[in-house]
C-alpha cells in the first residue's frame, strides 16, 4: 500500500507585474533582473485576494483532475508562510470554502519547503489510517502582501500563486520515497521578524520594517547549491535510479539562475528540470505544486513516468519526494 498523485490544479492571479516594470521602479532595469534571476514576470494578487482564496481554486481544479468531491476529502493540508491570519489556520478557511465537511484540516509551514513537508505528512497519514482514504495537499502564498517594494533584494523573486495535489491510497505505483531535512542554526536566513510572540506588532515594529520579507539570498544560495543535489541523491537512492533515470525532475522555482546551474551539476538532459520561473517567479510554498500542474496540463509527465519533487525552504528545510506517476485512474 502506497499513495499516488490522482489529480493536481494551479491558481495564478490575473495582474500580472512584469520584470520591464519593476526594472524601472526599482531603478535596476529590466536586463539586470533577467541576469539575476531569469524571471521575466510574475503574478499579483488583487486587492482583498488572500491565501485562501487562491488555495481554493487550486483545490476545486485539482478535485476536477482527480474525479473527486470535496465531501470525499478526508485530510486537507495548507502549506504556507503568508497565512490569512495568525489564527485559525488557513486550511480550515480553504474547508468552509470548498465543502470538504468530512476532512480533518491544519496547516505546514516550512517557508518554500512547505508542500513537500505537507505532501510528506499526508502520505504518512493516509498510510497508517485505515479509514482515511483522500488527502488534498495545497501549497499556496501571497508574498505581495510581505514584500518591501524598494528591496531589489527580494521584490525581484517572489510571485503570488497556489497549487493543489489530491494524494490516494492505491495498490499500484505511487510515492516510491520521500526525504526530509531542516538545520535550525539556519534560521535566520530567511525570516518576517516582526509580528510573533518575539517581536508582537507595534508602532516600533512598523517603522523598523520588521513586517517586511528579509533574506540573506547569496548564503541562501551557495546552500541550495549544496542540499539540492544531495536531496535528489537520497530520495532516489532506495530506488537504485540515479538522475539520469529520472523522467522529469520539478524543483521549487527559486530563482533561474540557481536551477541552471542545478541542472549543469547534475548533468541532466535538456528539459529534464520542468521550469515555470520566468513566468510566475518564487512562488514560495506553491512553487513544487503550480509547477507540477503545469507539467501535467502541458503533457510532459506521462503514466509510469518517473517523476521527482525537490525543494528548499527558510528554517533552513528542505524535502524530496521521488514517485512512479499514476494519474487518474
Amino acid at each position: 500500500m502506497t499513495t499516488a498523485i490522482l489529480g493536481t490544479g494551479s491558481y495564478l492571479p490575473e495582474s500580472v507585474l512584469t520584470s520591464a516594470e519593476l526594472g524601472t521602479r526599482l531603478g535596476v532595469g529590466e536586463q539586470w533582473i533577467l541576469d539575476k534571476t531569469r524571471i521575466a514576470e510574475r503574478r499579483v494578487a488583487a486587492p482583498g485576494e488572500a491565501t485562501s482564496d487562491m488555495a481554493a481554486h487550486a483545490a476545486r481544479r485539482a478535485l476536477e483532475g482527480a474525479g473527486l468531491e470535496a465531501d470525499e476529502i478526508d485530510l486537507l493540508i495548507v502549506a504556507t508562510s503568508t497565512p490569512d491570519q495568525p489564527m485559525p489556520a488557513t486550511a480550515c478557511t480553504v474547508q468552509r470554502k470548498i465543502g470538504a465537511t468530512r476532512a480533518a484540516a491544519f496547516d505546514v509551514d516550512a517557508v518554500c519547503s512547505g508542500f513537500l513537508y505537507a505532501l510528506v505528512t499526508a502520505h504518512g497519514v493516509l498510510t497508517a489510517d485505515p479509514e482515511a482514504r483522500n488527502a488534498l495537499v495545497i501549497g499556496a502564498d501571497t508574498y505581495s502582501s510581505v514584500l518591501d517594494y524598494t528591496d531589489r533584494r527580494t521584490a525581484v523573486l517572489f510571485g503570488d500563486g497556489a497549487g493543489a495535489v489530491v494524494l490516494s491510497k492505491t495498490d499500484g505505483h505511487g510515492i516510491m520515497a520521500t526525504t526530509l531535512g531542516s538545520d535550525g542554526t539556519l534560521d535566520h536566513l530567511v525570516r518576517i521578524p516582526g509580528g510573533g510572540s518575539r517581536r508582537p506588532a507595534s508602532a516600533e515594529t512598523l517603522a523598523a520594517g520588521e513586517h517586511y520579507f528579509a533574506m540573506r539570498g547569496r548564503e541562501v544560495r551557495d546552500l541550495a547549491a549544496r542540499v539540492l543535489p544531495d536531496v535528489i541523491a537520497r530520495v532516489l537512492k532506495s530506488t537504485g535510479l540515479e538522475p539520469a533515470g529520472v523522467d522529469l525532475i520539478v524543483p521549487h522555482q527559486a530563482n533561474g539562475v540557481m536551477l541552471q546551474e542545478l541542472a549543469d551539476t547534475l548533468a541532466l538532459r535538456p528539459g529534464q528540470l520542468h521550469l515555470t520561473v520566468s513566468r510566475y517567479g518564487n512562488t514560495g510554498a506553491a512553487s513544487v505544486p503550480v509547477t507540477l500542474d503545469d507539467a501535467v496540463r502541458s503533457g510532459r509527465i506521462s503514466r509510469d513516468d518517473i517523476v521527482v519533487l525537490v525543494a528548499f525552504g527558510g528554517g533552513m528545510t528542505w524535502g524530496g519526494a521521488a514517485l512512479r506517476w499514476t494519474g487518474r485512474a
